[in-house]
């Protein structure tokens, strides 16, 4: 079966201030790199608009309006140092929640056999009730939430290997029982989170924190002996990635020196994986990755792997 890739033109209508490292040009790099020919085969679709509600999964109502109500007519709307609202913000951001939802609809149905969800912003820094982190809503936690609502997917990985830890992710799904988030990120390093000591109140946490300057041999150690086993043991019936690309280590906002191929090699690890538990089913959502150059590189070795090369 193909794999599917969701976008949206909206995706660059999130107007930031000049020199924010998670700009349009993010969305615009992916898209040329998936411009190669080799990428044809690829079945693409625009990210269908969501209700505000459907983020309601994840957050609660009164977050939601309030994010609605912020929406600017006009210059932005500051929520902290890093993160804000322009005119086109809440349309980009509801296409990508609509994009993330789609993709789980697609895989699971059994429409395609995977898919790749390239919106901005990222999300995975949004708590149950706090944007920050460039993030408005968790559109990863969303995806995880509609299978298990819509699909009755009993146990759901979620796969983070942004170089920054996926705060939102794991305020959200602290406390549950069947859904194991795992994570590899650069510590100390914003936000402050993910030390292996969080575990969550079932242990379905896992944090496997890396130090400035680690390369690609030791994230895929990492991976290999304390991401991959608990993964195995858990038995996913779908496996979603928080597909940050700021590990390479070409990006100027960490210090990991990660290159593409080692992103391919993770990507691959988790298609086996999904194959032996999930029926291969994967939804991967776009995070960060600010180095235009290392971001495009990155995307393009993990669409190719997700195509089965």
């Amino acid at each position: 079966m193909s794999t599917l890739y969701v976008t949206h033109p909206s995706a660059l209508d999130h107007a930031v201030p000049a020199g924010h490292p998670e700009r349009p040009a993010r969305i615009q790099a992916v898209e040329r790199a998936l411009e190669q020919e080799r990428f044809a085969a690829l079945v693409r679709c625009h990210a269908p608009k969501a209700e505000a509600s459907v983020a309601e999964l994840v957050h609660p109502a009164s977050y939601v309006e309030s994010l609605v109500a912020a929406s600017p007519v006009e210059g932005w709307f500051q929520i902290d140092s890093d993160t804000l609202m322009s005119p086109g913000t809440l349309d980009t951001c509801l296409h990508a929640v609509g994009g993330s939802v789609h993709a789980v609809d697609a895989v699971m149905k059994g429409e395609c056999a995977n898919a790749f969800v390239a919106m901005r912003p990222p999300g995975h820094h949004a708590e149950v009730a706090r944007a920050m982190g460039f993030c408005l809503f968790n559109h990863a936690a969303i995806a995880v939430q509609h299978a298990r609502k819509a699909f009755g997917a009993s146990r759901v990985a979620l796969v983070d290997w942004d170089v920054h830890h996926g705060n939102g992710s794991q305020d959200i799904f602290w406390a549950e029982r069947d859904v194991l988030y795992a994570s590899t990120h650069q510590m100390p390093l914003f936000p402050g989170t993910g030390a292996a000591g969080e575990r969550g109140d079932h242990d379905t946490i896992v944090n496997v924190p890396l130090k400035a300057f680690d390369d690609g041999e030791v994230f895929r150690e990492a991976f290999e002996q304390r991401i991959l086993p608990r993964l195995d043991a858990f038995a996913p019936d779908l496996i979603v990635i928080s597909a940050g690309f700021d590990a390479h280590k070409l990006d100027p906002l960490a210090n990991l020196q990660l290159d593409e191929a080692d992103f391919g090699w993770a990507t691959r690890r988790l298609m086996e994986l999904a194959d032996r538990h999930a029926k291969g089913r994967v939804v991967s959502i776009l995070e960060g990755g600010y180095s235009l150059d290392g971001l495009a590189r990155s995307v393009a070795a993990h669409v190719d792997a997700l195509m089965g090369r």
